[in-house]
């Protein structure tokens, strides 16, 4: 099987699931000419629903998870599955001989992500996530502000995140159950913010988190805020909320200076930019504006370069299980109203 994806040059791929999101990485694949991934089937639980769509791209569909994983065809899946089934999807893909990239969020706690974590390493799969935000360009550089000591010692983050793509989610929606997570706007928005901490900052050792339900009914609520102290012990905030338009920001403060990245529209959109605001002790102010680039297509590439040996995936696995641990951490706070070790 290797040495067929090496002689291809290209990694056979099945999205797993036809929701909003599955469907959103089909149609922006089918618009590519050139690509290390190609879409070669779809996989869905009840294929009669989507026949018109995937007729529309030319795939072939089938209903069966598991005989999609003996097809010696298939290099490669891709998750956007619920929550709660990204555990036995993973470990079944991998056991199976395939890479495996999981939208986020990877799992619902540590221990299931240390679980993924060794079954994939054990098979010698490469796992990616779908944690899109490492990956643009604006965010890249602020990151690269934050390592050369442009900021001096970093102090605090503030983060928010909120979009109303979900405002109107059905109650029985799989996403408003608690047992795929303890609140929508966490692990749809607030979860690509914790995971960009871990990547700046390193690890969180201790969170205090509060949820609100203010305009939904959803059980889980809409206002999610997260109050965080790091291993380096700067601290961070964040908010994400689950129906107010589009606000994408992202605030790191150092004792030599603060930078900002603010998005112009939400990653899925064609015309996504981002400036970045940077200002020194020194007293020098500059701003940077950054077009936007695919970074969830930038991403499913890179995932397939690393199936391809041609590159690393970028992602260091104990970061995926840092960023899980905080998630379990957030749950816990979310009940016991305390804050909570990581």
């Amino acid at each position: 099987v290797v040495a067929r994806i090496e002689r291809a040059g290209v990694v056979n791929v099945a999205v797993v699931g036809l929701g909003w999101w599955g469907c959103h990485i089909i149609e922006r694949f089918s618009t590519l000419t050139e690509s290390p991934i190609r879409v070669h089937l779809a996989v869905e639980k009840i294929p009669d629903k989507s026949l018109n769509f995937v007729r529309r791209h030319k795939l072939e569909i089938m209903g069966d998870y598991e005989r999609a994983l003996d097809r010696s065809d298939i290099d490669a899946v891709i998750l956007t599955t619920p929550h709660g089934q990204h555990e036995e999807q993973v470990i079944q893909a991998a056991t199976a001989g395939k890479h495996v990239f999981c939208e986020k969020p990877l799992t619902l706690s540590q221990e299931s992500a240390q679980r993924m974590v060794a079954c994939c390493s054990g098979a010698e799969v490469v796992l990616g996530i779908g944690h899109e935000r490492r990956f643009e360009p604006a965010m890249l550089a602020l990151k690269n502000l934050v390592d050369d000591g442009t900021l001096g010692t970093i102090l605090h983050v503030e983060s928010a995140f909120s979009h109303d793509k979900l405002a109107d989610l059905p109650v029985d929606d799989w996403r408003a159950a608690p047992e795929h997570g303890p609140a929508v706007a966490m692990t749809g928005m607030g979860i690509h913010l914790t995971d960009s901490w871990i990547q700046m900052f390193g690890p969180v050792e201790q969170v205090f988190a509060e949820r609100a339900r203010l305009v939904t009914a959803l059980p889980t609520g809409d206002v999610v805020c997260v109050q965080a102290r790091f291993a380096s012990g700067m601290t961070g905030f964040l908010s994400a909320l689950l129906v107010t338009p589009f606000f994408m920001r992202y605030h790191v403060f150092g004792s030599l200076g603060w930078a900002q990245v603010i998005d112009t529209a939400h990653p899925d959109s064609s015309d996504h930019t981002a400036q970045l605001t940077v200002q020194t002790r020194a007293g020098k102010r500059w701003l940077e504006n950054h077009e936007g680039t695919d970074a969830v297509v930038v991403n499913l590439e890179t995932f397939a370069m690393a199936v391809l040996g041609q590159t690393e995936y970028p992602v260091p696995t104990e970061e995926l299980i840092q960023n899980i641990a905080m998630l379990d951490a957030i749950g816990r706070s979310f009940e016991s109203g305390q804050a909570e070790q990581v």
